[in-house]
């Protein structure tokens, strides 16, 4: 098959450009560059089945132009600055869910009815059921991100009923591995680089959450889309497990041989829209015989390596 990838130079979306090339696919891969790094694409970009193209998905007509001849998407492209949206409210609703609309649109233009997106577990906001199912009412948003993205689902979901489209949603927990590029461990370990002494941390190293391997959730996303086939399929993705902020510190202090002095900054929540306990209950997406081969800590653990060894990406932040 062809394949069309947004965001295909991002953490996530480089990684299932190499699956999908490895099993033998067409890869066309679309992405602005503004957070993607085509180094994340350095494997990639010399196979012959490969095509990338520079582009912005509220470039309305030149990704439907891009997109001609595909037969499936992967939907990855978006603004993923949770922490920050309130400095820059239009950014998720532009990039996340306008964005989202391009796709659709050029996907009906171009006669393409398949689709896989990146959700995200915020959705949920701060949940009244924990671990939370896919069915779990929505209660009121806490992030602009999340809303986004709900906004997102919905569209999706809309043009499944109205157009026919078969839609895969994935709502995800935290993803650790390989080009990791923004999060907890990227923070800590750029602070402790800096200053091995003192550890600054949002919050109060309680926050709860769980975190999954990129390798994992690539593997889970195929697993889904192969297996389920429903017109629309929506996947929790994490693992059976949770932790604090402080045990993610430990393990990485630990792994370092560091014992910095540790600020806490601030409550339960590290900035506004923080959820302090993040768990999903996967059991969906394990009953179609996924499971993650890695805990969270060893996630975590291969996080640290992989930045270790690729300081140009700490450097170029």
């Amino acid at each position: 098959m062809k394949y069309f990838v947004t965001g295909a130079a991002g953490f996530i979306g480089s990684n299932v450009v190499d699956y999908l090339l490895e099993i033998g696919h067409e890869v066309v891969g679309y992405d602005n560059l503004s957070t993607g790094r085509k180094e994340f694409l350095e494997k990639a970009l010399p196979e012959k089945k490969f095509t990338f193209i520079s582009g912005d998905i509220n470039s309305k007509a030149f990704l439907a132009n891009a997109m001609r001849g595909c037969e499936f998407v992967f939907h990855f492209a978006a603004n993923a600055d949770v922490r920050f949206g309130l400095e820059h409210p239009s950014k998720d609703l532009e990039q996340n869910t306008i964005g989202t609309f391009n796709v659709l649109e050029a996907m009906r233009q171009e006669g393409i009815k398949q689709i896989a997106f990146s959700s995200t577990g915020s959705v949920y906001g701060e949940a009244a059921v924990i671990p939370t199912p896919e069915n779990a009412p929505f209660p009121v948003q806490t992030s602009l991100y999340g809303a986004s993205k709900l906004a997102g689902e919905s569209l999706i979901s809309a043009y499944a009923e109205g157009f026919g489209f078969k839609v895969w949603i994935f709502r995800f927990v935290s993803i650790l591995g390989e080009r990791y590029s923004h999060g907890h461990v990227f923070d800590f370990y750029k602070k402790l680089l800096k200053n091995p002494e003192e550890l600054a941390v949002l919050g109060n190293g309680l926050q709860t959450k769980s975190y999954l391997y990129v390798g994992d959730c690539v593997n889970a996303i195929f697993t889904a889309i192969n297996k389920a086939k429903d017109k629309i399929n929506i996947f929790n993705l994490g693992t059976d497990q949770y932790c604090q902020v402080n045990d993610s510190i430990g393990w990485i202090t630990k792994s370092l041989s560091l014992t910095p002095r540790v600020e806490y900054t601030g409550n339960e929540r590290g900035w506004i829209g923080d959820n302090p306990f993040i768990f999903l209950d996967c059991n969906k997406i394990r009953s179609l015989g996924w499971t993650p081969k890695l805990t969270i800590e060893q996630g975590i653990m291969k996080t640290l390596e992989y930045l270790q060894t690729n300081h140009w990406l700490i450097n170029n932040e």
